[in-house]
């Protein structure tokens, strides 16, 4: 039996934050092309309708977090998820965007056939099971990093003896009744320290378990300079102000932290202190032993972790897990900590390519085996792009990147009359290096399956936003590193 087979220019995977922005920018820049966006959830938002757990917000500004065409309007610069979801909602509903977007529909697989110069994709109705295929010239992922059906989980020992609930962030429960009762969740990232203070507002006790401190900052969680631009200015104006002025004080703390670590280290070490006070054994709980930007900071909006501790609603512990009990957690101290509800906040299983398969001509296409250019395509995969935010700045100032640059190279194509074009590796090849210079468990666990990087441009990621500005922006779309081809038509 013929399943339903529809086509179009671009296919877009997800409509998360990466895939409402290339959208609209396919729409202002490509605007003869058609598009669809297939979406597994039913409704927008990606991460922000999936994450559901206590008190989840960003860990970056919203004027950069929020997309390039659209001014965030909130006074809250650290902002609330679903705020969020529906920042993004009103983006697809206002550029008519939502009215290409196949809900419940997920990509199994996805086929390059280079006699067609085209994209063949297999799309399963999750409601009803029926699967149908899409046929498009040009293949986006904008499904983020990371897999939405299972988080990470440690096998913990004795896991399966605890009498309490156990709860990963990824899947927390509708309607979880934690009232006066004992909480301990282990991690200490982003998650972490966003429920520990919003669960202790109604927990009888939070106790944030960790194996090892991570650095975390206090930061206002509303922005004294977009508030004052906004009073004054158009929105438009008032918000590319906050934006640049938040996107230069990102990089230029990041240059100096990685400049000048110890001083770095002293500023954030003195925050804690000046929050917990001087009685508090900060070097125990918040003393990490690697260097500012190994991994990601923490950032808490007008210091609600460290206020939870303060007033005795939470605390940390800092040591390793010997095993699960039947009433909390055994420390390899021998101390046990007693609980009613354990959450394991324990990281995400990265993903950058969602979980289909790729195939190039019916063979399988494996991302490890490939290089990435751009910091947005891979070698051997034509016409395809995917959308990868930055580790020190926020995901859509890269996301909003990557989608205007596929827009040129879309109309580069069509002006010259290519049908398809991909990353070439040089004849003598390139030096190898990780995909991401970063020591975070959820990107070591995931290195051997994630593309790699060479030490120069094109195929080195610059983490950098004014580097990319300039080069997915203004430079020409045309370089040694990449093949534009034409079929023959038959």
């Amino acid at each position: 039996m013929s399943i339903k087979t529809s086509e179009v220019d671009v296919l877009i995977i997800g409509a998360g934050i990466s895939g409402i922005g290339t959208a609209y920018h396919l729409q202002k820049h490509c605007s003869t092309k058609s598009y669809a966006i297939i979406e597994a959830r039913s409704e927008v938002g990606g991460t922000w309708d999936l994450f559901r757990y206590p008190g989840i917000r960003s860990d970056s500004d919203m004027f950069t977090f929020g997309f390039n065409f659209k001014p965030w309007r909130s006074p809250k610069a650290i902002s609330p998820g679903q705020d969020i979801k529906h920042y993004i909602s009103e983006a697809a509903t206002e550029n008519g965007i939502d009215k290409h977007i196949l809900f419940e529909h997920k990509v199994l697989a996805a086929n390059w056939d280079s006699a067609s110069a085209k994209w063949h994709t297999e799309i399963q109705n999750l409601k009803t099971g029926e699967c149908c295929q899409f046929i498009s010239r040009f293949f986006f992922s904008g499904a983020g990093y990371y897999n939405y059906d299972n988080g990470y989980t440690p096998d913990f020992k004795g896991i399966e003896n605890f009498s309490g609930e156990v709860i990963h962030p990824q899947h927390w429960p509708k309607n979880l009744d934690y009232a006066g009762k004992n909480v301990i969740v282990i991690g200490s990232g982003a998650t972490a320290v966003t429920i520990v203070p919003a669960m202790a507002n109604t927990a009888g006790h939070v106790t944030m378990l960790q194996r090892s401190p991570t650095y975390i900052a206090s930061r206002s969680e509303q922005d004294v300079f977009a508030n004052i631009m906004r009073r004054y200015l158009p929105a438009k104006l008032a918000y590319s102000f906050s934006r640049w002025n938040k996107i230069l004080q990102g990089m230029f703390m990041y240059s100096m932290a990685r400049r000048r670590p110890e001083s770095a280290k002293k500023v954030i070490r003195d925050g804690v202190i000046d929050a917990l006070g001087e009685d508090y054994p900060v070097d125990k709980h918040f003393k990490p032993s690697y260097q500012p930007w190994d991994q990601r900071a923490c950032l808490v909006p007008d210091g609600d972790l460290f206020k939870a501790i303060k007033s005795g609603s939470a605390s940390v512990v800092t040591e390793h897990i010997d095993s699960f009990t039947a009433t909390g957690i055994k420390l390899q101290t021998g101390e046990v900590l007693a609980a009613d509800i354990i959450v394991t906040a324990t990281g995400l299983n990265l993903e950058i390519l969602g979980s289909y398969k790729l195939s190039v001509d019916n063979k399988p296409f494996n991302a490890a085996d490939s290089y990435c250019y751009r910091g947005m395509m891979l070698s051997g995969l034509p016409n395809f792009a995917f959308s990868m935010g930055y580790t020190n700045a926020s995901w859509t100032l890269k996301s909003d990147l990557v989608g205007q640059y596929v827009c040129r190279l879309i109309n580069y194509m069509d002006k010259h009359q290519h049908h398809y074009c991909q990353p070439v590796l040089p004849i003598n090849g390139i030096e190898a290096e990780p995909f991401i210079n970063f020591t975070s468990g959820y990107i070591t666990r995931a290195l051997d399956k994630m593309p790699k990087q060479g030490r120069d441009k094109p195929w080195r990621l610059n983490q950098n936003y004014i580097l990319d500005r300039m080069s997915l922006s203004y430079e020409s779309v045309v370089d040694d590193s990449i093949v534009f081809s034409s079929i023959t038509p038959k």
